[in-house]
């Protein structure tokens, strides 16, 4: 046991915070603390900071705080440095504890220094900047820098993705995953918890739980939690409610008395099972199916090319119903274009596209939600759907976090995110079978995104959306759209497989093995209805025969290609370890293979989207044989 907090109590002002903690923290683990705002979190890691201290408890028998030996621990808050004139260097190699310039310790720090402080997003040069250059969300990225680097036993990190970007913030996961410290962190992008812990403590209603797993596993374990207790609750007052009828029957019976007295005491006796509390987010268990079905291709375009003034990108694609496609890209990719060229919003530039028929569009973006109106919301929401009873209004509004006097909120009082759930349920209600959102979580708490995404993931129409939100991403798309350079790539499965195929390439980690033992046998899995097994050959049919041969034709195209990204990729892996490990690299001078190495990485891109092309000529070809 590196730390712990044995029936620990806080208060500030005369208002408990915590009450009667336990938490603890074994060798290494990484820890997550989740609770809603005001809970305590922050107040939990200055607590382990030593910034705060236990309530004096004459009562409690154990130690309140005790740990294996003395530890160092380093808090990651809004830093404020006092002398900002330093420059970067001079405050990360003021903490040093290796003096000698020349020494294989320092020389260790030095190049951590650099590997951290390149992986945070900022250029060697800025290493020369004063402090007082950066902004205050730059100088929290180097005052984490400085901690990592200090290694303090245990590393407390309240927010630390705030002001990073999606790359520096996958790069700090895999970060995480190898530092070899305690952590305990509070974060609202559960993605990244997902990523990195191993233990997740809830704090509600001043308790803490302890969970094991991320913050997915967190999330499973806790709703278990609550139906079963649930169950034993209702159990329980069910056996309550039978004793109370025995005694109220027999105890105006003389004979039966004694009998009555019996059943009474052992009502005194049952230790009560307290009612869990409702789980914040709703999660839908019904499917939400459009009120049209819509034809089978959603959307199909033919050399498309989007943009306002100037093309910005070109798309050829199609879109078959039931997908839900995620789209990523850095900004000005052309990503909110895209959509709203499909909803019709904005003309093309050039090229073909059109929607299939019957399709009804729902269409979400930033200004959706700039609605106005003095009704309350179940007014509002009664007059959009008049055919509603009262219990089913009721009952639908509850679904969307909107219960009791949150449904009587007038809707120009209600915050930004709290209007945009309004609008999205409005536009699940009204059935259509393509829902086209930009950004549909923005300014929304974590209940309410987990509240829409139980509801996207039960929706059976067509979903193409634009979202920041990693974790949202994650459990809502099964594809994602991949605009980057100039060019739109389409990957068939989700995002996390997306990224762990990203890594395993840049680390030069064999993409070949990936493709067979994973793609390949997802996509095989994509297919409706499975073939049954055939024994004979002449059970196999012309059509199946005809399909089988043009799988193996466009294999004899994909695997040659797949080769080429291997080999290219491990070519610019050796390139970029030989000159990382030079001496010539940690004196700064400049990389003479660097013109060959860029034109590596446009070769490799053409190579992968060759790949790319025949993957998905293969899954075009796969589903030939599909039902309409």
């Amino acid at each position: 046991m590196l730390y712990q907090i044995k029936d620990g109590t806080v208060s500030a002002g005369g208002n408990v915070i915590l009450s009667h903690i336990d938490f603890e923290i074994k060798g290494n683990e990484k820890i997550a603390v989740v609770g809603s705002n005001g809970a305590g979190k922050t107040t939990l890691l200055k607590l382990i900071a030593g910034e705060l201290f236990l309530d004096r408890d004459d009562k409690r028998k154990s130690g309140g705080i005790t740990s294996s030996r003395s530890l160092t621990v380093g808090y990651l808050k809004q830093q404020a440095y006092s002398d900002k004139d330093k420059t970067v260097e001079e405050e990360l190699l003021s903490s040093c504890p290796y003096q000698d310039s020349y020494s294989m310790e320092r020389f260790s720090y030095e190049r951590e220094y650099d590997r951290l402080f390149t992986g945070f997003g900022f250029r060697k040069a800025d290493k020369s900047r004063r402090l007082s250059e950066f902004s205050g969300g730059e100088q929290t990225k180097i005052a984490l820098v400085s901690l990592l680097l200090k290694r303090p036993d245990i590393l407390l990190l309240d927010e630390p993705t705030n002001h990073l970007d999606v790359q520096t913030i996958e790069w700090l996961e895999q970060y995480m995953k190898q530092y070899e410290k305690a952590v305990v962190m509070v974060s609202h992008d559960r993605f990244f918890l997902d990523q990195t812990v191993s233990v997740v403590y809830e704090l509600s209603q001043k308790k803490l739980i302890r969970y094991s797993g991320n913050y997915t596993r967190y999330r499973e374990e806790k709703k278990k939690f609550i139906r079963l207790r649930t169950k034993e609750y209702e159990r329980q007052q069910q056996e309550i409610n039978r004793l109370n009828d025995l005694v109220e029957r027999f105890k105006q019976k003389p004979r039966k008395a004694a009998f009555a007295r019996a059943k009474k005491k052992a009502i005194q006796r049952i230790e009560l099972v307290e009612m869990p509390g409702e789980d914040e987010a709703h999660t839908f268990t019904v499917p939400i199916e459009p009120a049209v079905l819509g034809s089978k291709w959603v959307f199909e375009s033919e050399h498309l090319k989007i943009g306002y003034d100037r093309p910005i990108t070109e798309i050829t694609m199609r879109i078959r119903r039931g997908q839900k496609i995620g789209i990523l890209g850095a900004n000005g990719t052309g990503k909110t274009t895209f959509l709203k060229t499909v909803a019709g919003f904005l003309p093309k530039i050039s090229g073909e596209y059109c929607l299939g028929n019957q399709i009804t569009i729902g269409y979400f973006d930033q200004h959706s939600s700039e609605i106005s109106s003095k009704k309350s919301v179940v007014e509002h929401f009664h007059d959009l759907f008049p055919s509603l009873t009262e219990k089913e209004l009721r009952s639908i509004l509850g679904s969307y976090l909107f219960r009791g006097k949150e449904a009587e909120k007038s809707v120009d009082v209600l915050s930004g995110g709290e209007k945009s759930r309004l609008v999205l349920m409005e536009l699940l209600q009204s059935r259509p079978n393509f829902l086209i959102l930009d950004e549909p979580t923005n300014h929304m708490d974590i209940q309410a995104k987990e509240t829409l995404e139980s509801a996207f993931r039960n929706y059976t129409g067509t979903i193409l959306f634009v979202s920041h939100d990693r974790y949202f991403l994650n459990r809502v798309a099964e594809s994602i759209l991949l605009f980057e350079d100039q060019s739109v790539f389409y990957y068939p499965f989700g995002y996390e497989h997306y990224l762990e195929r990203s890594r395993s390439a840049e680390s030069g980690e064999s993409i070949g093995a990936r493709i067979k033992a994973e793609e390949q046998a997802l996509i095989a899995g994509m297919k409706a209805v499975p073939r049954a097994e055939r024994h004979r050959l002449k059970e196999i049919s012309t059509e199946d025969a005809y399909l089988d041969w043009k799988l193996g034709l466009v294999l004899l195209k994909l695997l040659p290609a797949k080769e080429r990204v291997e080999r290219l990729t491990d070519e610019m892996e050796e390139m970029k370890n030989e000159w990382v490990n030079s001496s010539g690299f940690w004196e700064g001078e400049v990389w003479q293979e660097k013109e060959r190495y860029e034109k590596l990485i446009l070769e490799r891109t053409n190579a992968w989207e060759d790949w790319t092309t025949w993957c998905m000529e293969w899954f075009d070809a796969a589903y030939e044989g599909e039902r309409e």
